[in-house]
């Protein structure tokens, strides 16, 4: 197990939901200490090593019905500790505890499926539900093409919709509760309130905390380094520079920073970047400007995946050859996170569909003879910023945006050029200090603007230009997995788009991208 055993853990059982990593987000929340694992990795042994003190069956996109379909180990439900199902997850406790699912249309069977919001009503009462119900119905969000036919022996109802009579399910007895919707996501607008009350029920005290990760971190890097040394990629992003400080913290001058300056950063970023750690941190720290290498190698490709993985590489090879310099180092430190983690992973156990690689995640060359130290693997974004403020380092970095390892490349669709870069540079900055100005900045997860691989005709003063277009984006997110576009007022997209036009030279027209995520990405490639 990655955790020291003396924290409360919750297992998630991963099933194959978009959504699982939002029930983690709930729970980290709580102070309560979640892993997700898929369900065929589960086994008895496993769950006799992790020792939940709780247990949530995520959703998941299979029918219950379909042999061979997902299932938790049978020992699961003998462990005596409360079990949440979500969804996929109440349907499978009904089939497996001695109850009956019926087929949707989308099963082959004549049940009606149910997606989108709708109003529970309560059927008695419920501790998992205090604080439900006091204005009446509740809003949910269904999203089932199955649903129970039958409860299995021991099960009441607490709560019944239109078209899912069995919505809100528990064996008080077993502290085995289920429910139909999906209390994870915001249009559930009182899911957190559920969640809060399941894990209050199951006695956790809220022992996961950023201080208490940091002592545990300090203590486990030194174990695992001992006297040796620790070369770290610095991207000047919130997450490595938070490993890079608590790694040094652990060890001291046995770590040596890497910043790798690819010619793919912001305006000004890399003296922002190098000053911080050298004269605030006196981190040493090897300032290494390989733009040439890197935009070498990228010229003319212009497909993104390609584009992604060139700069893996090119990274890893120039970690390569200053991990080499360095007399002793052998460890490799990045920031990795657990969004990154799970993503990387598939539920099914075979090949995921890969919606973009991550350039950190796995795959270092064994021929580097480098083992990885990721402190932060087990954290989410917004635990780093708070584990950041332990670390002390200033808000006006803890409060950046994130900001992509591939850089201003996936946000120059279509092909690299210096030209376009130094465009784009110019306009971000602009966009930048707008929604500075305008007080907006720690409003928004991230911004940033792209410059389109089209040209358009406009007019200035007496002449024609023939000049790029660039789109503007902006997005509302708590962890990245989902987004919002920020809904900015067209007065402040009139005055940003005229800044940009009269101080970017080569843009003349200006649009803003008003796609949620999904469908789209936060990122253009």
């Amino acid at each position: 197990m990655s955790k020291a055993q003396r924290h409360e853990r919750l297992l998630i059982i991963d099933f194959g939901s978009q959504v699982t990593q939002l029930i983690a987000r709930r729970l980290r929340e709580l102070n309560v200490y979640c892993e997700i694992h898929p369900y065929q990795a589960v086994t008895d042994a496993f769950l006799e090593a992790f020792d939940p003190k709780a247990v949530i069956f995520s959703g998941g996109p299979d029918s219950v019905v379909r042999d061979g379909s997902p299932r938790p180990p049978a020992s699961v439900f003998n462990r005596g500790v409360p079990i949440l199902g979500i969804c996929y997850g109440q349907q499978v406790m009904m089939q497996e505890l001695g109850g009956r699912v019926e087929g949707g249309k989308i099963s082959g069977g004549g049940g009606t499926a149910e997606f989108g919001r709708a109003y529970v009503t309560p059927e008695g009462s419920l501790e998992l539900l205090e604080g439900w119900f006091a204005d009446g119905d509740e809003q949910v969000w269904m999203s089932h093409g199955d649903h129970v036919a039958a409860l299995a022996p021991g099960f009441e109802v607490f709560g019944t919709s239109p078209n899912a009579p069995y919505a809100i399910t528990a064996d008080t007895g077993r502290r085995f509760y289920a429910v139909q919707f999906h209390p994870e996501v915001h249009h559930t607008p009182k899911g957190a309130k559920l969640y809060e009350n399941f894990v209050r029920m199951a006695g956790f005290s809220g022992d996961w905390t950023m201080g208490a990760y940091r002592e545990e971190a300090i203590a486990k890097i030194r174990a695992q380094v001992g006297d040796k040394k620790v070369i770290c990629g610095l991207s000047g992003g919130v997450d490595s520079s938070v490993a890079a400080v608590l790694i040094h913290e652990a060890i001291g001058d046995q770590l040596t920073c890497v910043f790798v300056d690819h010619g793919l950063l912001r305006q000004g970023e890399a003296e922002e970047v190098v000053g911080m750690f050298r004269d605030n941190y006196n981190i040493p720290l090897i300032h290494a400007d390989e733009s040439e290498l890197f935009l070498g190698a990228l010229e003319g490709q212009s497909d993104p995946e390609t584009k992604r993985k060139t700069i893996g590489k090119l990274f890893i090879d120039v970690f390569q050859k200053y991990a080499n310099q360095i007399d002793g180092a052998e460890y490799l430190a990045q920031g990795t996170l657990y969004p990154d983690v799970i993503e990387s992973v598939s539920f099914s156990g075979g090949p995921s569909v890969t919606i973009k690689s991550h350039h950190n995640v796995g795959g270092l060359p064994e021929k580097m003879g480098l083992k990885l130290v990721e402190p932060l693997r087990e954290l989410f974004k917004d635990e780093v910023r708070a584990l950041g403020r332990e670390l002390g380092l200033p808000q006006s970095f803890i409060g950046r945006h994130p900001f992509p390892g591939p850089g201003l490349a996936i946000r120059c669709p279509g092909e690299i050029t210096r030209a376009k870069l130094d465009i784009l540079r110019l306009a971000d900055a602009v966009y930048i200090d707008q929604i500075r100005k305008h007080g907006l900045y720690d409003e928004i997860w991230q911004a940033f603007v792209a410059i389109l691989p089209v040209r358009t005709v406009g007019v200035m003063g007496d002449g024609r230009t023939y000049d790029y277009a660039c789109a503007l984006r902006a997005v509302t997110s708590v962890d990245g997995m989902t987004a919002d576009y920020y809904p900015f007022s067209h007065e402040f997209l009139g005055e940003t788009a005229t800044r940009i036009i009269n101080e970017v030279p080569g843009i003349n027209r200006v649009t803003y991208d008003i796609t949620s995520k999904p469908p789209g990405t936060i990122e253009w490639e």
